[in-house]
């Protein structure tokens, strides 16, 4: 009986903690000139990301993420980039944090819950594993220092481009994005390198083979692209 008591608590913890977090939130706060400025936050299983901007304009003024545990009622984060403070790369932070419903209350913000993961086809963080040159796929090794990252909400997504070994931010984008009918659409609501591509909207094709997420269309500069996503294990 205390075997089946002690497995049920090890079935039970991980839902009570990691399932509410998962999805997207959002907080807007007013800086010192009294514009607003939006902070979305995305979960995934094991990783995380923030990003900064201002509304409604798009203007990006930050971004900071990596990975993440739960212990008890804190949250254990572990920076991997900072485009802001680079010196916490490296470095965790343990936060205290509470759920109730929707809002999470998580160091100095309240935060409103966006989506609980769904419709959640390419729900997750991805890092780009290959891309198809002269009709073969190259393939790339995700295991190095200097990675490309894109983290899934259900309906919210940032890429990133990163390298944890020097800690340099080189680049991120995000908003919303839909999954129909195999069309993968993103919504652009900020875009570290141009903030004139802030509310364009790009369409691409998609498809899961063997778990991969094969990406396929149109670059934001016109150039045709294939890329091959794979999930993210470390």
């Amino acid at each position: 009986m205390k075997k089946l008591l002690i497995a049920l608590c090890l079935l039970i913890t991980p839902f009570l903690y990691g399932q509410d977090i998962n999805g997207a939130w959002t907080t807007v706060e007013s800086d010192d000139k009294g514009y607003q400025v939006e902070h979305t936050l995305i979960f995934t299983e094991s990783y995380f990301s923030e990003a900064i901007f201002e509304k409604p304009s798009g203007k990006f003024l930050g971004t900071k993420g990596g990975s993440y545990s739960v212990s008890e009622d804190d949250l254990n984060l572990t920076y991997e980039y900072d485009s802001r403070s680079p010196g916490i790369v490296g470095n965790t932070k343990i936060e205290s944090f509470t759920i109730a419903e929707n809002n999470l209350e998580l160091g100095k913000l309240s935060w409103t819950k966006i989506d609980n993961v769904t419709p959640g086809d390419l729900f997750g963080a991805w890092l780009i594993s290959g891309r198809k040159r002269d009709g073969e796929i190259v393939q790339r090794d995700t295991s190095g220092p200097r990675k490309t990252m894109k983290i899934l909400s259900g309906t919210r997504f940032q890429w990133i481009a990163f390298n944890t070994e020097t800690k340099e931010f080189m680049g991120t984008g995000g908003g919303t994005y839909t999954t129909i009918n195999g069309k993968y659409t993103e919504n652009i609501g900020f875009f570290s390198r141009d903030d004139s591509r802030v509310g364009a909207s790009l369409e691409f094709n998609y498809e899961l083979k063997d778990g991969d997420w094969h990406h396929s269309g149109l670059s934001s500069k016109g150039k045709p692209i294939y890329e091959v996503w794979s999930k993210r294990t470390q």
